[in-house]
Formats: C-alpha cells, sequence, structure tokens
C-alpha cells in the first residue's frame, strides 16, 4: 500500500487516458493495449502511481456511458495491476471505481470528489481505498461558467474542508482522504496561478495534497503574444515540471503529470538542492 503521507518528495503520479478526446494527447492511448504499453513505459521513467481514467474532462467534454467507460478502463486496470504497479483510478463513477478496485486499482481518484455520484462515499468508505478529493463546481459542459471567487484560496480551501467533513460522517476515513485544489477546473488562469502562489494554504488544510496542472492551458498561455492560440499540451511540459519543483518546494504528497521523465528531472533538481554539501 502506498504511503498517504508527505515525504520530502512528492509521488509522481503518471496519466494514462483510455479516450478517444483527451486534451492533452487526442485520443493517443485510446485501445487497450496502447495503454497497457504506456503505462509501462511511464513506470520506467520513474512514476510511482499510474492514473488511468476512460472519461474526458477537459471543458465541453462529453460523457461516456457507464458500459463504454468500464470497457476502456478495466483491462488497462487489471493487466498494469497485475504487472505490480499501484494503480488509481480515474472516475466520478460508483460503479466504475468498485469494478475497478476489484480489478486492482489502490485509489479512487474522483473530480467531483464524491458530488456526481451519491454512491460513491459509500463505495469507498467500505472498501478502505485512499479517495483523491478534487475541488469541483460542475462537469465540463459548463464549469467555466462557475470559475465565480471572492478569494479563489480560501474559497478553494472552505470548499474542500467542508466536503472532507461531508465525507467523514459517510464513513470515509480522514487517513484515506487526499484533497485536490483543482487547476482547471471552474478557474480562470489567474485563479490558477494565484493557487500556485498560495499552495501553502493548500497544504495547511492538513491532508496530503495532490497538485494536477499538467499541460492545462493556463500554462500554454505562458509566452504566447495576446490573442494567440495557447501552446499545444506536448509543448507544456517543461512549464509542468517547474509547477512540480514548485508543488515539491511546498510540501505536496503527490504531482500528477503526463509526461513523467521531466517532472523527476525537476524533483531530482529540488533533492539536490534540500541536500547538505
Amino acid at each position: 500500500m502506498i504511503s498517504l503521507e508527505a515525504g520530502p518528495r512528492p509521488l509522481v503520479m503518471g496519466v494514462v487516458n483510455v479516450t478517444p478526446d483527451s486534451f492533452s494527447d487526442g485520443g493517443e492511448w485510446f485501445e487497450p493495449e496502447a495503454a497497457i504499453a504506456h503505462g509501462r513505459a511511464l513506470l520506467a521513467a520513474g512514476a510511482d502511481v499510474l492514473d488511468i481514467g476512460g472519461e474526458s474532462t477537459r471543458p465541453g467534454a462529453e460523457r461516456p456511458s457507464v458500459e463504454e467507460e468500464l470497457r476502456r478502463v478495466l483491462p488497462v486496470v487489471r493487466e498494469l495491476a497485475a504487472d505490480g504497479a499501484v494503480v488509481s483510478i480515474d472516475t466520478m463513477r460508483a460503479a466504475v471505481a468498485a469494478a475497478a478496485v476489484e480489478a486492482g486499482a489502490a485509489i479512487v481518484n474522483d473530480v467531483s470528489g464524491g458530488l456526481a455520484d451519491g454512491e460513491m462515499a459509500g463505495l469507498v468508505a467500505a472498501a478502505g481505498t485512499p479517495f483523491v478529493v478534487m475541488h469541483w463546481r460542475g462537469h465540463s459542459a459548463d464549469m467555466q461558467s462557475r470559475a465565480v471567487y471572492d478569494d479563489v484560496v480560501a474559497d478553494v480551501c472552505a470548499d474542500l474542508a467542508d466536503r472532507v467533513e461531508v465525507l467523514q460522517g459517510q464513513g470515509i476515513r480522514r487517513q484515506n482522504l487526499i484533497v485536490d485544489p483543482g487547476f482547471g477546473f471552474a478557474k480562470t488562469a489567474e485563479h490558477n496561478w494565484t493557487l500556485l502562489r498560495r499552495l501553502d494554504e493548500v497544504i495547511a488544510l492538513g491532508l496530503p495534497v495532490l497538485v494536477g496542472t499538467s499541460r492545462k492551458t493556463f500554462l500554454g498561455r505562458l509566452g504566447v503574444p495576446e490573442g494567440s492560440e495557447p501552446r499545444p499540451p506536448s509543448e507544456r511540459d517543461l512549464s509542468t515540471a517547474v509547477t512540480s519543483f514548485h508543488a515539491a518546494r511546498h510540501g505536496a504528497w503527490a504531482v500528477r503529470v503526463h509526461d513523467v521523465a521531466s517532472t523527476v528531472g525537476a524533483l531530482d533538481v529540488a533533492d539536490a538542492l534540500r541536500e547538505s554539501p
């Protein structure tokens, strides 16, 4: 079982999107064989956890059926877990989470924090698996219309604290909860940067924190002239690695990334700078 104690170096969670329409890789790993091979490559590059998801959460994405989501993820979860990988299932559906845990998944990562499916909390409580609770304000189709905050960091922290309390009341043990501030979900670019600048306030909630900035649009706008299209997702890995370095310096439990090698390199630098001469 993987530790939820924040160590001197964040764990690296490698993303395996088994979707035809992911914003980051455009369905490159949609077929099970390709997704399994990609997961193995991420492990070889240094990933500690593989986060396998069958539903795109990019803005405006349509949801697949439960049956289709299961068809996408279960062969991948089963094979990679059998390899000995620590597998996280990225889903908002209790039925998918239950099947994935039975197939070997060790973590449930729900971008809705249990809000999208009323049965999720009970399933996770019964299974006893770690549960990632992301800050969420609605499904991808209209989430950006809800990016309104008085103080984004204070509001996100308050929402997460409230959600954690509810989930504990539904039987999930606090020691199994991980929080994620939800970069890019109902957040503007400035909201995302503010959350990163004030990451210490999220860490101060006293729970393991997962940071998921990888290839997000706000990183793609760096260095691009006003009014121009952001750089494509595949060109955002260096910026992602810098945010992983930042997360390491502030005590994040884990970072969720598409390109594992660049983030592992950034964390190696953070380790070297922390060591005494």
